[in-house]
């Protein structure tokens, strides 16, 4: 069976704490593995998270704000030193492509591994993966950003007792893959006939923005929507101001926009003081409350070196997923 799961390196915002390492997430599709916005710190988390950098296909850079993308020189050379034997491609704002060079070569090292820059330079731009397609929307920062969108194509479900009326079975089913049809004793029966639609996929990060029409693009029908909430409500005027958004706003975007499963991350420092909390709740149980009062879906507030799976297929059993 695939794998399909979120690997959470770090969840903090532009300081780390004791408990919360900068960013650094980690997907798991099938035959990719890409790391997006390799905060301070990522080599040594992935090492903690049982991630290899042999394992790593892309990378995808939101940003180049520090916690999103200084762990970058360190992955790099990374892959080098394992020797990874396939390309690995690195999607990035082209407009900061010269920050992307420097952090490539921060340092001296020798260079084995082939990393294959595919800069984002606008709006909508896709990328062909083996998961399906990668697209990148603008958000609304005060540098140039871009947030992830992996759509897995639609299919169709084979249903083995619709192949058993028709008498289909052995290499004429690949024939009728193959055609989209299988002409039998005089009749036409159409891949349609025997099979039930099976909807892709989709996995969407949103990392630093204020609401935008770009948030709401990455999260449409998410089954996994990865999103930044670095505020609390009490803080929405300081979000606003920063290009940030609330708890509350994450939820509001995830529950118009149809998401299963929400994971909030990038976490303000500011809310682990128990001077602020007054020492009522901890940080993660607030982040909760507000985000649970706008999102009644599956809700998981992230934490480092947590996995999360990508929820089964709509409408389908664990084992079909």
């Amino acid at each position: 069976m695939s794998v399909r799961e979120l690997v959470v390196l770090g969840t903090a915002s532009q300081v780390p704490t004791r408990r919360r390492s900068h960013n650094g997430y980690v997907l798991r599709w099938d035959g990719e593995t890409i790391l997006f916005d390799p905060g301070e710190g990522t080599q040594r988390q992935m090492l903690l998270a049982g991630v290899s950098a042999t394992d790593l296909t892309r990378i995808c850079v939101t940003h180049f704000h520090g916690d999103h993308s200084l762990g970058l020189a360190g992955v790099v050379q990374r892959l080098s030193l394992d020797r990874v034997p396939h390309p690995v491609r690195a999607h990035f704002p082209a407009g900061d492509a010269e920050y992307f060079e420097r952090l490539r070569h921060a340092s001296r090292f020798h260079e084995t591994a082939e990393l294959l820059p595919e800069p984002v330079g606008r709006d909508g731009q896709r990328f062909v993966t083996a998961a399906g397609t990668l697209e990148a929307r603008r958000l609304r920062h005060p540098v140039e950003t871009y947030g992830y969108r992996l759509v897995e194509p639609d299919q169709r479900r084979i249903l083995p007792e619709r192949l058993a009326a028709y008498g289909i079975s052995g290499p004429a089913v690949a024939e009728l893959l193959r055609a989209g049809h299988l002409d039998l004793d005089g009749r036409r029966v159409p891949l349609e006939a025997v099979s039930a639609p099976r909807p892709g996929q989709r996995f969407a990060f949103v990392m630093d923005t204020g609401l935008c029409d770009g948030v709401y693009a990455l999260a449409e029908g998410a089954d996994l929507l990865v999103i930044e909430s670095t505020f609390l409500t009490e803080d929405a005027a300081l979000a606003a101001e920063v290009g940030h958004l609330t708890a509350a706003q994450a939820a509001r975007v995830a529950a118009e926009s149809g998401v299963r499963r929400l994971v909030l991350t990038h976490f303000s420092q500011r809310y682990d003081s128990s001077a602020r909390t007054g020492g009522a709740a901890s940080s993660a149980e607030r982040y909760a409350a507000e985000a649970r009062a706008h999102f009644a879906g599956e809700l998981v507030v992230a934490e480092d070196l947590i996995r999360v799976p990508v929820p089964a297929r709509r409408g389908k059993a664990p084992a079909d997923a």
